[in-house]
C-alpha cells in the first residue's frame, strides 16, 4: 500500500484502498456525482432542496458496507473542499466538511497522509470569518487527536451514546425526541416511532451492548493497524465467538486509547499501535493457532444513539424524564447521591411549580427535629443485664410502637442556594455569552445582531465538564417551540432556587420543523387560513441562515407526512428518520440563540390576578368584536380613514436602533389588533428584537405619526376603552388569554444574572449614580435565550 494520492490519476486511487469488501466498489466518478447532487445551490427550488436530504442519506448508505468505498469518499471530499477553497465557494465548505468528518468517523483505516491533508485544510479555515473558523477549530482539534490516536472518535461516540459500562470514559449521552401530538397523527407518529425502533436492530435482531463492544474493539484495532497488519474478517469472527469475554478486551482498548489521549498523543502513536497489535494477536490466537497478519478490513457501521420517543402531552414532564435517565445511568454512582438525597433534590415536578409565586404554607412542629418522642415507660437504653432474646423482643416492641407514633415530616425546600450553586449558574451564563457579542462575528456594540455559534474560540472561561449530555430534539411547529421555551424558562428559575440537573447534565436543543398534514375536505378553510401565515417561522428562519439545515432538516419535516402516506405494514421499516436525527445531533453543534420574552398579562376583572407567561416566536392581540373586520382589513393593502375601526389603545415602547441610541416613545392608536413577531421573515430584517405590526395601516396626522412597523424589546399595550382584548402566545390556542386589559413585554432575565445581582445588592448596597452593572454583571448576559443547534449557525 502506498500513501501517494494523485488525484489526476484515477487508476492509482485503488492503491489507497484495501482490497475486497462486503458490497460492490463504487467508482470515483459516481461518488463525485453523488456529492455534487447533495450540495446546496443558489436559488434552488423547493422540490430540489427537499431531495438533497434523501440524497445525502443515500450517499452514506452507499459506502457504508465497504471500507474501500468509505476511504474513496474521504479522498473525493477533501478534493472538493480544496477546490471550493480555491474558487472561494464558501457556500459548499461547511456541507462538505460535515460530510467529510462523518465519513472519517466510520472509515475503517485512513493513511497518515490523508489525515495530514484534512488537518491542514481545517487549520486554514481558522483565518476565515465566523462561522467557518468556529467549525474549522472544532474539527482541527478532532483531526489532530484522531491522527495520533486512530479510532478515538468512533470509540468515544459509541461508548457515550450506547452507555457502555467502563472505567475510563464516563461521558454519556441520550437523545430525547419530543413530538407535538397536535401535529403527529397516528400514522406520522408510527413513522417516527418505527424509524427509531428500526435503528436499534440489525439483520440478526436487536443490537446488544456486547455487539457495540465488538464494534469498538474491531474498529479501534483496524484503525490503528490497517490492512497490512490486520485481518478484519478473522478478527470479527474471533470477537463474535468470545461472547461475554469480549468485555475485558473492550476495557483494555478503552484504557489504551484514553491513556494515549491523556498523554496528548506523544510518541506518534507507536506505543498505542504496539499495544493494540499485541491485543489483536491475543484475540485471534485464542481461536486459531496461526493468526493472519494481513488481509482485508471489515466495515463497522456507526450505530444510531439511544433515543427515547415521547408525545409531548400535558402529562409529560421532560425534566423528570431527564432525572430518571440520570438516576438509571450506570455512572450515576460516581456522584455519591443516595436515593433519599436524589428525591429531595428533585422535589416536585416542574409542571407543579409553574406559577412563579406559588403560595407556601408552614406547619409548626412541636418536636425538636433531632430526637423522636419515645412511648411512655420505654427506656431508650436497654439494661446490659438482659439476655439477647429479651433484648431483641423488647426492642422490636419498642420499634413497632415508635413506627405508629412517629411524626411524619414533609421534605422541606432549600430556599437559600449555596455559594457553589450560585457560581455554577453564573459560570453557565459567562460560558455562553461572555465573549460572543454580535452573533455574526460582529462587535459587542451590535446588540441587535442575533448571536450564533459556540464561544470556544474566544471565551476565557473553560466549560465545566459534565458527564451527561441530554440532546432534546423538538418536532412540530411554533407551538411546540413555545412550550419548550416555557418549560426551559421555568426549569432555569427552578434551578436557580434549588440546583440539581444544571451541575450534572449538559442540555443541547435541536429543532425539526414539521407542520400538520390535513387532507380532509372539512379542513380546506383551515388550510387556506394557515397558508397565509407560516406556522414554522423559526424553522424557516434557520433554513434561511443555514443552507445545510434547509437541505437535511427542513426537508425531513416535509418528507415525514409523505412517508406516513406511503407506509405499508408489510414492508420492513427503514431507519431513515432516525438516521437523519442521528446525523443532526452529531454534527449540528453551532447554536443560534433566540430570546425568550416575558409577558405580564393584566385582566379587566379586579378579582383576577395578573398572569406571567413567556413566548418565543409570536404574540397576537385582537379585539374579538372586530375579528371579522380585522380579517377583511388584512386582505386590503390600503384604506381610508372612513374605514378605520377598532378600539383605542395606548402603546409605550422603547424604539431600538443599530446605533444603540434607544428612544422611549408613547402613542395612542385605534386598532382591531396587532401582531408581535420575534422571528424575522427575511434576511434584511434579521434583528434580535420584536416587530410590532398593526392590523391596519396607520394614518398619519398632524399631531402624531405611527410607524407601520415598530421595532422594540420592551412594549406596553393598554386598552383605553371598556373593551377587552385577547392574547394568544406562539399561535397556540391552548395559551389564549381573554378579557385582557394590558400587557407588558420584556426579555426574560437569566437566573444567573439575577443571582449575581441579588448577591451584590446584599453585600454592597448601590449608591445613587453607581453603575448597576458593576463587577461580574458587566460580563453576564441579562436575557435568557433558547439555543437551537444547527450545522453552521448563521451564514451571512
Amino acid at each position: 500500500m502506498t500513501n501517494k494520492a494523485p488525484w489526476d490519476s484515477s487508476s492509482s486511487v485503488r492503491s489507497m484502498e484495501p482490497t475486497g469488501g462486503c458490497s460492490p466498489t463504487v467508482p470515483e466518478p459516481e461518488l463525485y456525482r453523488s456529492i455534487q447532487a447533495v450540495l446546496p445551490r443558489e436559488n434552488q427550488q423547493a422540490p430540489d432542496c427537499f431531495n438533497k436530504g434523501m440524497l445525502r442519506w443515500t450517499l452514506h448508505k452507499k459506502v457504508q458496507n465497504n471500507p474501500a468505498n468509505s476511504l474513496s469518499l474521504v479522498w473525493v471530499l477533501i478534493k472538493e473542499l480544496e477546490k471550493a477553497e480555491r474558487w472561494d465557494s464558501r457556500r459548499c465548505i461547511i456541507p462538505l466538511l460535515h460530510t467529510l468528518m462523518y465519513a472519517i468517523i466510520q472509515t475503517a483505516y485512513i493513511p497518515d497522509e490523508l489525515y495530514k491533508r484534512v488537518y491542514d485544510f481545517c487549520k486554514r479555515l481558522l483565518t476565515y470569518p465566523h462561522p467557518y473558523c468556529t467549525v474549522g477549530l472544532s474539527y482541527t482539534r478532532q483531526i489532530k487527536t484522531e491522527r495520533f490516536i486512530p479510532g478515538l472518535m468512533y470509540q468515544r461516540m459509541v461508548t457515550a451514546e450506547q452507555r457502555l459500562k467502563n472505567e475510563h470514559y464516563p461521558i454519556q449521552e441520550r437523545v430525547f425526541v419530543l413530538a407535538d401530538p397536535d401535529v403527529f397523527s397516528s400514522s406520522m407518529g408510527e413513522v417516527l416511532f418505527g424509524g427509531i425502533e428500526a435503528s436499534t436492530s440489525s439483520s440478526d435482531g436487536l443490537l446488544s451492548p456486547l455487539d457495540h463492544m465488538c464494534s469498538v474493539v474491531q474498529h479501534s484495532i483496524q484503525a490503528a493497524l490497517g490492512a497490512e497488519q490486520c485481518d478484519g474478517p478473522k478478527l470479527a469472527r474471533a470477537l463474535k465467538d468470545m461472547g461475554q469475554d469480549v468485555e475485558s478486551h473492550f476495557q483494555e482498548v478503552l484504557a489504551a486509547l484514553e491513556q494515549s489521549a491523556e498523554e496528548g498523543g506523544r510518541g506518534e502513536g507507536g506505543a498505542l499501535r504496539s499495544r493494540l497489535k499485541k491485543l489483536y494477536n491475543k484475540i485471534v490466537t485464542d481461536t486459531d493457532s496461526e493468526p493472519l497478519s494481513r488481509g482485508r478490513l471489515c466495515d463497522c457501521p456507526l450505530p444510531n444513539p439511544e433515543m427515547s420517543f415521547h408525545l409531548w402531552t400535558d402529562d409529560l414532564d421532560i425534566w423528570r424524564e431527564l432525572a430518571k435517565w440520570f438516576r438509571s445511568s450506570s455512572m450515576s454512582e460516581q456522584f455519591s447521591l443516595c436515593q433519599e438525597q436524589e428525591d429531595f433534590e428533585l422535589g416536585e415536578s416542574p409542571i407543579d411549580l409553574m406559577p412563579a409565586e406559588m403560595s407556601r404554607f408552614s406547619v409548626m412542629s412541636n418536636d425538636s427535629g433531632i430526637e423522636r418522642d419515645l412511648p411512655p415507660g420505654a427506656d431508650p437504653s436497654p439494661s446490659s443485664s438482659l439476655d439477647t432474646a429479651s433484648m431483641s423482643s423488647s426492642w422490636e416492641q419498642c420499634k413497632s410502637e415508635q413506627e405508629s407514633m412517629r411524626l411524619s415530616r414533609r421534605g422541606g425546600i432549600k430556599m437559600k442556594p449555596s455559594v457553589k450553586d450560585n457560581m455554577v449558574l453564573m459560570q453557565e451564563t459567562l460560558e455562553e455569552h461572555a465573549s460572543l457579542g454580535g452573533g455574526r462575528g460582529g462587535s459587542k456594540g451590535a446588540t441587535l445582531q442575533r448571536r450564533a455559534g459556540s464561544s470556544a474560540m474566544q471565551t476565557p472561561f473553560p466549560k465545566q465538564q459534565r458527564h451527561f449530555t441530554a440532546r432534546i430534539v423538538v418536532m412540530g411547529d411554533d407551538r411546540v417551540l413555545g412550550r419548550m421555551a416555557k418549560a426551559y424558562y421555568f426549569f432555569r428559575k427552578r434551578e436557580a432556587r434549588r440546583l440539581f440537573l444544571t451541575m450534572k447534565v449538559n442540555l443541547q436543543f435541536y429543532y425539526i420543523p414539521v407542520c400538520r398534514a390535513t387532507n380532509s375536505i372539512s379542513s380546506i378553510k383551515e388550510n387556506l387560513h394557515q397558508s397565509k401565515e407560516n406556522l414554522c417561522n423559526l424553522g424557516s428562519y434557520l433554513s434561511m441562515v443555514d443552507p445545510w439545515y434547509n437541505s437535511n432538516i427542513n426537508s425531513l419535516g416535509c418528507m415525514i407526512p409523505k412517508l406516513a402516506k406511503m407506509m405499508n405494514p408489510g414492508r420492513p421499516k427503514e431507519p431513515f428518520v432516525s438516521d437523519v436525527i442521528s446525523y443532526y445531533v452529531r454534527t449540528g453543534q453551532q447554536p443560534v440563540y433566540f430570546t425568550i420574552y416575558f409577558v405580564k398579562i393584566t385582566f379587566t376583572s379586579q378579582t383576577k390576578e395578573p398572569v406571567e407567561d413567556v413566548f418565543l416566536t409570536h404574540l397576537e392581540m385582537e379585539f374579538p368584536e372586530f375579528r371579522q373586520i380585522s380579517a377583511s382589513i388584512r386582505e386590503k393593502p390600503k384604506k381610508s380613514s372612513g374605514e378605520l375601526c377598532g378600539a383605542v389603545v395606548s402603546m409605550n415602547y422603547r424604539k431600538v436602533t443599530l446605533s444603540g441610541r434607544d428612544i422611549d416613545k408613547g402613542v395612542s392608536v385605534r386598532t382591531t389588533g396587532a401582531q408581535i413577531n420575534a422571528i424575522p421573515s427575511n434576511e434584511a430584517e434579521d434583528l434580535n428584537c420584536l416587530t410590532l405590526t398593526l392590523n391596519e395601516t396607520p394614518i398619519k396626522t398632524k399631531n402624531s405619526t405611527v410607524e407601520s412597523k415598530i421595532r422594540s424589546t420592551n412594549i406596553k399595550i393598554r386598552t383605553l376603552e371598556s373593551r377587552a382584548f385577547t392574547v394568544t402566545l406562539d399561535r397556540d390556542c391552548r395559551r389564549t388569554y381573554r378579557d385582557v386589559q394590558s400587557i407588558e413585554i420584556s426579555p426574560c432575565l437569566d437566573p444567573g444574572y439575577c443571582v449575581q445581582k441579588t448577591m451584590r445588592s446584599k453585600v454592597n448596597r448601590s449608591k445613587p449614580g453607581e453603575d448597576k452593572d458593576a463587577g461580574l454583571s458587566k460580563y453576564l448576559n441579562k436575557g435568557l435565550p433558547l439555543p437551537i443547534n444547527t450545522f453552521a449557525g448563521i451564514i451571512t
